[in-house]
């Protein structure tokens, strides 16, 4: 039995359709949170991290042989405005579920994913050494819940932590900065919105991986991970995020003029933030979606939402 947290989210979703079908899943989604996606093999339940008691009731009925914990708060900008929600959900949600599997499924691999952006600002690659001083309570939210797995790890849990950089794919909000493009690139062509694309900073260096590349790293990791080992998760090279609106404005249908619009502006930005996949490739994990065509898959869902 595998248990996939945060089923519901953009990783999660593209978590579960990945794993194989000759294995049931169990896929929690936050109650009153976004609608289950239909997955055969996968059976749904609505667990709040938050509960204590309902997160070691529904680890205790499952016995899971595999635990994906990708539940959390994603986004690096709204964290500013409410520290506390990441806090919460990363941190003590994590607590709250490695002590549930460490009283009712001890026997469990657990692979718990965090973020790169524990690390402190760089312009070098940063490895799974690299010093962790975040920059955002987002940031810092994910840290809590890096040294969390790690602690359990130490004390007996088999726990591996991803540590996946940026990615994008289908499925992911416009709030991030890729799919904010495609969206409104597609309502342009669509007539649905004037010919202006507005964005924030465009001369951020990121290392952007597809989603569908990052579950295989998380699946990787499950079945190869070391115990107590941390693994980023990219490509190793870094895009500034300016010269990949060029590519999508290439493959526009019309004309797009590009106007900064300051309220997508962050009060923090990472001017550079590219990793060292090294250690993930040791277990025979590859990037196989080029950067090409997941940018095409990205742009094509959102034209295809156009037409809904």
């Amino acid at each position: 039995m595998i248990l996939v947290t945060g089923a519901t989210g953009f990783a999660g979703s593209h978590l579960i359709e990945r794993l194989p079908a000759d294995n049931p899943v169990i896929a929690w989604a936050r109650p009153g949170g976004t609608p289950p996606r239909r997955v055969a093999h996968a059976e749904w339940q609505h667990v709040d991290l938050l509960d204590r008691h309902a997160v070691a009731d529904g680890v205790r009925a499952c016995a899971p042989s595999i635990v994906y914990h990708l539940a959390g708060a994603p986004h690096v900008g709204s964290s500013f405005e409410n520290p506390a929600e990441p806090l919460a959900i990363n941190a003590l949600g994590t607590h709250y579920l490695l002590q549930a599997v460490e009283a009712h499924a001890p026997w469990a691999r657990v692979v718990v994913v965090t973020s790169a952006m524990i690390y402190q600002a760089s312009n070098e690659p940063h490895d799974e050494t690299s010093p962790a001083i975040p920059s955002s309570p987002y940031g810092l939210s994910k840290l809590a819940q890096d040294r969390l797995a790690r602690l359990a790890a130490a004390d007996g849990l088999d726990v591996v932590v991803a540590r996946p950089f940026n990615h994008t794919g289908p499925r992911q909000d416009p709030s991030f900065s890729l799919p904010a493009f495609a969206e409104q690139i597609a309502r342009i062509e669509a007539g649905r919105s004037e010919p202006v694309l507005r964005v924030g900073n465009l001369d951020a260096e990121r290392d952007i991986t597809d989603v569908r590349d990052v579950v295989d790293g998380y699946a990787a990791m499950a079945a190869r991970g070391e115990q107590g080992e941390a693994y980023n998760v990219c490509r190793g090279e870094a895009r500034r995020i300016g010269d990949l609106l060029d590519l999508m404005l290439a493959r526009a249908s019309r004309p797009i003029s590009v106007e900064v619009d300051d309220a997508r502006l962050r009060p923090v930005e990472l001017p550079r933030l590219v990793g060292n996949p090294a250690r993930l490739r040791a277990l025979g994990w590859e990037p196989r979606v080029s950067l090409e065509t997941m940018l095409d898959d990205l742009l094509a869902y959102w034209r295809a939402r156009q037409t809904r």
